[in-house]
């Protein structure tokens, strides 16, 4: 199989799609292996590197999309990088589909087969793709949010972890999952008082035996919500509904009763956010102020440390990578329901049911998408 790697164009994305020692791995298994040129530079990997690795180096991007059978890329293709998709092509990246529209529709005409890192499932029901990018954004959430807490970023002047005699700050961490319980392990350790919200029970007791008594744990409901924000200095917003929009915990109106100068970091953004009025940011821009109250909505916080982000996601997405590859896009998802549930979209259909939802476009079943392909 022929494989492209485009450098990322996003705003500040400096992650890439393949490692060398990922396509070393493709090019030992037969395949053919093309690189954007520059496309490593932002994660410290050079043209050199994925020469030795077996790669071939394209001069740009138009030539990437124009050979390759499939596209492994980090983040979504932006509006310029969508019409260079054509039928027959695959996709393997995240996609983030149910609340972009844009995308959808331009998937959807594209004909392409479009695979979502972020749906892909595992045998004990994680999401095995997401996970290290989680991982990635829960830890740096309180990081970001302790700079947006100083004053001149527009936040209370409050140090996240105080000094003796004077209290920490109250982060407050809605979702207890995977960046969720990343946040809190770093929040913790930056000496914070730290409260966890979640309405699965087995998550709070999870939580609880992780962390003992340091983090509090608070069952979810709409007046413990509106009533615990109140005393967040840092909100971080983590709530995940695999493939779907996440649901808006904070309205509007709770703003008002919220500390002035207190910071949001929605991680959430990139399914729309858990908050009435987080809206996307990027790293160049990454906070905006509603009602007193710094929001922190950058899209690809992960890209901020690139080559951490890039080598832990080649780590969960290189087996897939390489069954797609080896077998074809068909049999890889016929042989695997897990790989399967990443598809979203294909020949211009709506593969996933949470996606065509949000959309209101009719839904088909990946498995009669792959009866139809036999």
């Amino acid at each position: 199989m022929r494989i492209g790697v485009p450098k990322e164009i996003k705003n500040n994305e400096f992650r890439v799609g393949l490692t060398p020692s990922s396509v070393a791995e493709l090019v030992h298994h037969g395949h053919q292996v093309t690189v954007e040129t520059g496309a490593g530079l932002g994660s410290g990997l050079t043209d050199a590197e994925y020469e030795a690795a077996g790669a071939d180096i394209a001069p740009d991007v138009d030539s990437i999309f124009a050979s390759a059978d499939m596209i492994v890329k980090v983040k979504e293709p932006l509006a310029s990088e969508r019409p260079k998709l054509r039928c027959g092509q695959v996709l393997f990246t995240y996609l983030h589909l149910a609340p972009d529209a844009q995308q959808t529709h331009d998937l959807m005409v594209s004909g392409a087969t479009c695979i979502a890192y972020e749906t892909v499932t595992s045998p004990s029901g994680g999401l095995p793709l997401l996970t290290p990018m989680s991982e990635v954004a829960g830890r740096l959430a309180p990081q970001v949010g302790a700079h947006c807490l100083e004053r001149e970023a527009g936040g209370r002047g409050v140090l996240l972890g105080g000094v003796p005699g004077v209290p920490a700050a109250e982060v407050i961490i809605l979702g207890g999952g995977v960046a969720g319980t990343h946040a809190a392990t770093i929040a913790l350790g930056m000496g914070a008082n730290v409260t966890v919200v979640d309405r699965n029970p087995d998550a709070l007791r999870r939580l609880a035996f992780h962390f003992g008594t340091g983090v509090r744990t608070i069952f979810s409901t709409r007046s413990a919500i509106a009533e615990i924000v109140k005393r967040a200095d840092l909100l971080i917003g983590t709530v995940l509904v695999p493939g779907a929009a996440a649901p808006k915990l904070i309205t509007r109106d709770m703003l008002s009763t919220m500390k002035q100068g207190a910071v949001i970091v929605d991680v959430a953004i990139d399914q729309g956010g858990c908050c009435e009025t987080s809206r996307p940011t990027t790293h160049s821009n990454p906070t905006y102020v509603v009602e007193g109250i710094v929001h922190y909505c950058v899209a690809n916080m992960p890209g901020a440390v690139a080559r951490t982000s890039t080598f832990a996601l080649n780590n969960a997405t290189l087996p897939f990578a390489l069954a797609l590859a080896d077998k074809g896009w068909k049999r890889a998802l016929s042989d695997d329901a897990h790989l399967r549930a990443g598809l979203n979209v294909h020949d211009g259909k709506v593969t996933y049911r949470a996606v065509a939802e949000a959309h209101g476009v009719a839904w088909t079943p990946a498995e009669d998408v792959l009866t139809q392909a036999a």
